[in-house]
C-alpha cells in the first residue's frame, strides 16, 4: 500500500532506490479506519500528520445549523495537511468516508526525511502546491459552474487523481460517495445530485453500479464540464514522459 504514496510522489518527482527504501520505512504503522470516522475533529491539538494509503477520506467544516461543507477529497498517497503540526489547533476535521487504511506521522519523522532526501522534499512541495490549485478549481467549481457541471468535473478529476496512483481499470474507480456527500462538497441539494446522475446516464457518458463509477466516454464528460487538467499539473511531472496521461494531450494541444 505504500506504493501509493510513491507513486503519487514520483509523478513530482523522479526518485532514487534509497528515497523509496526510506519511503516504506515511512509509514511502518498502518491503522485500520472504518467508515465515517473522524481521523481528527476541529479544535483538536494536532501532533502527527495523516496520510491516507487506502480508501477515501474528506476535509470538512461542521456549520452552527449542523450542516458539512466538504472541502476537499484524499485518496490513496494523499497527505491531509502536510504541515498540520504546525497549528495551534485544527480548524477543519478530517474524517473518512469508506473503510481506511491510513498512518500518523510524527513531525520528526517528516523533518527526519525532508533532511536528508532532498528529492523527497520537492516531491513533497509539489503536493503542497497541488493541493492549494485543487482548492482554487473547487472554488471555482463551486462559483461558476452549473450543477451538472459541477459534478461532471468532480468525476473527471477524481479519475486522474486515482489513475495517477494506480486505482483506475478500464476508466472505473472505486466511488464510495453518497448524494449527500457529493452534494456537500459541491454546493447542491441531493435532488440537484441525483437528477444530474440520471441525466448523465441518459446521456450514457457514466454508469454508476455497485459504488464503482465508469466514464463511458471521457472526451464527451471532458467537453461537458469544459474539464482542463492544467491545475493538477500533470504536464509538469518527469514521469508524465514515461507513462500516457489520460486526456492530457488533446486538452493542451486545444
Amino acid at each position: 500500500m505504500q506504493d501509493a504514496l510513491i507513486r503519487k510522489l514520483e509523478s513530482f518527482e523522479e526518485l532514487t532506490d534509497a528515497d523509496r527504501e526510506a519511503l516504506r520505512a515511512f509509514v511502518p504503522r498502518l491503522r485500520q479506519v472504518p467508515a465515517r470516522t473522524d481521523l481528527i475533529k476541529e479544535g483538536d491539538v494536532p501532533g502527527n500528520v495523516h496520510l491516507i494509503l487506502d480508501g477515501y477520506a474528506c476535509r470538512y467544516k461542521m456549520l452552527p445549523d449542523g450542516q458539512r461543507q466538504i472541502m476537499a477529497f484524499f485518496v490513496p498517497g494523499d497527505f491531509c495537511d502536510l504541515n498540520v503540526f504546525i497549528l495551534d489547533q485544527m480548524d477543519h476535521a478530517i474524517g473518512t468516508i469508506s473503510p481506511c487504511t491510513a498512518v500518523e506521522i510524527p513531525r520528526q519523522a517528516i523533518e527526519e526525511m525532508t533532511s536528508h532526501h532532498p528529492r523527497v522534499t520537492r516531491a513533497l512541495m509539489w503536493c503542497t502546491l497541488v493541493d492549494g490549485a485543487v482548492l482554487r478549481e473547487w472554488l471555482v467549481n463551486i462559483g461558476s459552474r452549473q450543477s451538472g457541471q459541477r459534478i461532471a468535473h468532480l468525476f473527471c478529476e477524481l479519475l486522474l487523481r486515482l489513475d495517477a496512483v494506480g486505482r483506475v481499470k478500464d476508466n472505473s474507480y472505486a466511488f464510495p460517495f453518497t448524494q449527500t456527500d457529493v452534494a456537500e462538497a459541491l454546493g447542491l441539494s441531493d435532488v440537484q445530485v441525483s437528477r444530474t446522475l440520471r441525466e448523465l446516464r441518459g446521456l450514457e457518458l457514466i454508469t454508476l453500479k455497485y459504488r464503482v463509477l465508469t466514464i463511458l466516454d471521457a472526451e464527451q464528460l471532458k467537453a461537458y464540464c469544459g474539464f482542463n487538467p492544467n491545475y493538477l499539473h500533470l504536464r509538469n511531472t518527469r514521469w508524465s514522459g514515461r507513462r500516457q496521461v489520460p486526456w492530457l494531450s488533446s486538452v493542451q494541444g486545444g
